[in-house]
């Protein structure tokens, strides 16, 4: 099922969109399958290491001390990075990042690009730029490629065709490719893939990239991948755009040494990834002659300042919040309207678009701290979603015609309620001659109209018992309730 480009400005809220998601049983189960694939790995490879909680510990800290010496490293990376031939540009926003990486295209004369996956180009919709300007990006990493060809969107972080199956992408293969001769082997696909993109290696002279790090210390940058697209991508164009957003930096070459252990094993499930590529600007003759990065920040220096939402960038995307995370396990990344799905998404993108929009996200999640339990750098993530919650609160208060809102309205009533015992009674009452209409034989309520109907679509309710607690506790005959207390308490 094609998805319009991801856009949190236009999505729909969360509950709206996952209703389709919930429906369509091919995608719970193939999201099912493959995050139960990617946690039994990963819990076999954690298991075996005897220091796991001393890396993450150790993960965590990096990320927390370069979050909070940001400008210091940011500056000595764009130092380093000039000294080594690299060229750096700054973009307050998406708008200012698509306009520097265009005009570094019509530089280059450039009609096509290749891309090694970045996420960061999806967050500011880099693609529809590139298209409307005339200029066709191809992306070389195989789940990106699958998802272009099939007109969709990415549901995963790491894996971003996690929700389509083998036979699917055979499907697409086959009607894009006009490869009628395709069987749903791996192998297969994976060498039509190779054939399809091997042209577009060797002839397209323009690549852009992501950055799983900045590296202050060298002026490097790093990258991570499993197929050694992002290899072909780095060694054969003239020219190399990297966009990367500014919490991306490590302190120091050596800082790798923990944060590669963490994040292979906490993505994929490996103790290493498969390629692991690093440049520091230009060499004579040898790979780009050319290189440009393009430093984001596009909301995150206002992250900066809120002591809780700040440790939300400590993430290095390796997406093991969302294999754990029981409602993105039943919806799948696509509800939640953002390239960054899952617990991270729900917390990241409502910062990124500064509480504007995806208002909804924060309350994706049933706080069980799944997500925290498995995060390799420590984010507290329930904690970030509480915080959210609880501004986005305090804006629905401030809007006009909040006190039209039903919701609002019956919390201000039942506000009222329980500010009084004698009207929290009154309540009880009167709520249990009204459900006696609802209730079943069986005693519970399956069905309520109205706003209630919004909570038994998916869940029953127990009706109300003939005689509440207090009021059986106040015909009990109890004489000697006091001195019993009293000698309760002396013992």
């Amino acid at each position: 099922m094609p998805h319009p480009v991801m856009d949190p400005t236009l999505a729909a809220p969360f509950p709206k969109a996952a209703l389709p998601m919930l429906r369509n049983t091919q995608l719970r189960k193939n999201v099912g399958h493959a995050t139960d694939v990617i946690q039994a790995k990963r819990a076999h490879l954690v298991a075996e290491k005897t220091d796991w909680q001393q890396l993450r510990s150790a993960a965590s800290a990096i990320r927390a001390h370069v979050l909070e010496n940001l400008g210091p490293y940011l500056e000595q990376f764009e130092s380093r990075c000039t000294a080594a031939g690299g060229v750096v540009h700054w973009a307050a926003d998406a708008a200012e990042a698509r306009a520097i990486i265009l005009d570094l295209l019509r530089q280059e004369q450039a009609s096509e690009v290749i891309k090694i996956k970045t996420m960061t180009s999806a967050e500011i919709q880099l693609n529809p730029a590139l298209e409307a300007a005339g200029i066709h990006a191809f992306e070389t990493d195989l789940a990106e490629l699958i998802l272009q060809l099939g007109d969709d969107e990415p549901s995963h972080i790491v894996v971003p065709a996690l929700h389509v199956n083998r036979s699917q992408v055979r499907e697409i293969f086959a009607r894009r490719m006009g490869r009628t001769d395709l069987t749903d082997d791996p192998k297969t696909l994976a060498d039509a893939a190779r054939t399809y993109l091997r042209q577009k290696f060797l002839s397209i002279p323009t690549a852009i990239s992501g950055a799983n790090f900045l590296i202050a210390e060298t002026g490097g940058v790093g990258v991570v991948e499993s197929e050694g697209n992002g290899r072909m991508c780095l060694t054969l164009p003239r020219t190399m755009i990297t966009l990367a957003g500014i919490e991306k930096i490590l302190p120091r070459f050596q800082d790798l040494e923990v944060i590669l252990q963490v994040l292979a094993r906490s993505a994929t499930g490996e103790r290493m990834n498969p390629y692991t590529s690093l440049w520091t600007g230009v060499t004579p003759g040898d790979g780009p002659q050319r290189f440009h990065v393009v430093l984001l920040d596009n909301g995150r220096s206002s992250m900066l300042a809120r002591p809780v939402e700040r440790q939300t960038l400590k993430c290095i995307r390796c997406a093991a919040c969302m294999n754990a995370c029981p409602v993105y396990r039943q919806t799948g990344g696509h509800a939640y309207g953002s390239v960054y799905p899952g617990p991270i998404g729900a917390i990241l993108t409502p910062q990124l678009m500064h509480l504007e929009h995806a208002q909804t996200l924060p309350y994706a999640s049933s706080l069980c701290g799944a997500c925290y339990e498995v995060c390799p750098v420590k984010i507290n993530i329930p904690e970030v979603l509480i915080e959210l919650r609880a501004r986005v609160t305090d804006l629905e208060r401030k809007q006009p015609a909040r006190f039209l809102d039903p919701m609002f309205l019956g919390m201000r009533v039942a506000n009222g309620i329980f500010a009084s015992s004698g009207r929290f009674r009154a309540a009880q009452r009167l709520g249990r001659i009204a459900l006696r209409a609802f209730t079943g034989k069986d005693g519970w309520i399956h069905s309520l109209p109205g706003l209630g109907a919004r909570w038994t679509m998916t869940r029953d309710l127990r009706g109300l018992p003939e005689e509440t607690f207090h009021e059986w506790w106040s015909k009990r005959n109890k004489p000697s309730s006091n001195s019993v207390s009293k000698e309760t308490v002396a013992r």
